[in-house]
């Protein structure tokens, strides 16, 4: 391959930092011996990247920032889009040069095949959209966590100090709203919010949760349907919570 289309590990930093601030060679490394990529080995052994090898980077490090996804899931979807296959909810991602083969693919004609009515005539029905695929309950371990997060040792240890980031109960290993909470974490202290901060919130949300415990606790001795209950009233609580939240932050900008 001509020398101009191989590029060194350092000159593959330059090209992901613009997009990806917080990537090293040591995390481009780590990938390597996952077994996310594998550029090929000059016989001085230098790693010889080309194209293709920076765009499933590219593909690794915005799923694993906009999309929280272990490496596992990760490794997954890379073999899905090796077979040519359609990662869930994932077509936008695609690294360039995949072809991918989606089975829900309408029929050649644009619609979906004829129904027929009582009249006995065949009318033609509109496609539907597949069903967004269900989120996968998460099994990260500590390192998984620190990876995915950004998060130092030292910042999770704080963070579990203050039980605002725990292991699932009885297991070693972490679900998505530690991970949701780890990844704010480490987003948040670069606006210089530090623990301090974060023990304010999580005391906040203590207060909140006690008092709808409180108040919706004679209803659940009452009523049969109590996990429908329960779901009812935390999406109820999180909606009104992020609009108070939503219309304070606004005066900010005005």
């Amino acid at each position: 391959m001509p020398r101009s289309q191989v590029r060194s590990i350092g000159q593959v930093l330059a090209a992901l930092k613009a997009d990806f601030p917080d990537v090293t060679i040591s995390k481009i490394r780590f990938l390597e011996t996952e077994g996310l990529v594998t550029p090929e080995r000059a016989p001085s052994g230098y790693r010889r990247y080309v194209e293709s090898d920076i765009e499933r980077l590219r593909y690794v490090l915005t799923v694993q920032r906009d999309h929280y996804l272990p490496l596992k899931v990760i490794r997954e979807h890379l073999t899905m889009i090796d077979r040519g296959e359609v990662p869930p909810g994932r077509a936008g991602l695609l690294p360039p040069g995949a072809t991918p083969v989606d089975p829900a693919q309408p029929m050649a004609n644009g619609q979906a095949s004829g129904q027929v009515v009582d009249n006995g005539s065949e009318v033609a029905a509109a496609p539907t959209a597949p069903s967004p695929p269900a989120r996968q309950p998460l099994r990260l371990t500590r390192k998984d966590l620190l990876e995915a997060s950004g998060l130092s040792e030292a910042a999770l240890m704080e963070l579990e100090r203050n039980s605002i980031v725990a292991p699932r109960r009885g297991t070693a290993y972490y679900g998505r709203d530690a991970l949701t909470l780890a990844t704010a974490a480490k987003r948040l202290s670069d606006y210089g919010m530090d623990g301090r901060h974060l023990r304010a919130f999580k005391m906040a949300a203590d207060r909140e949760i006690g008092m709808v415990e409180q108040a919706i606790a004679p209803y659940l001795r009452r009523s049969e349907r109590r996990t429908e209950v329960i779901g009812e009233v935390l999406s109820l609580v999180l909606s009104f919570h992020a609009a108070l939240v939503r219309s304070g932050m606004d005066k900010l900008g005005k």
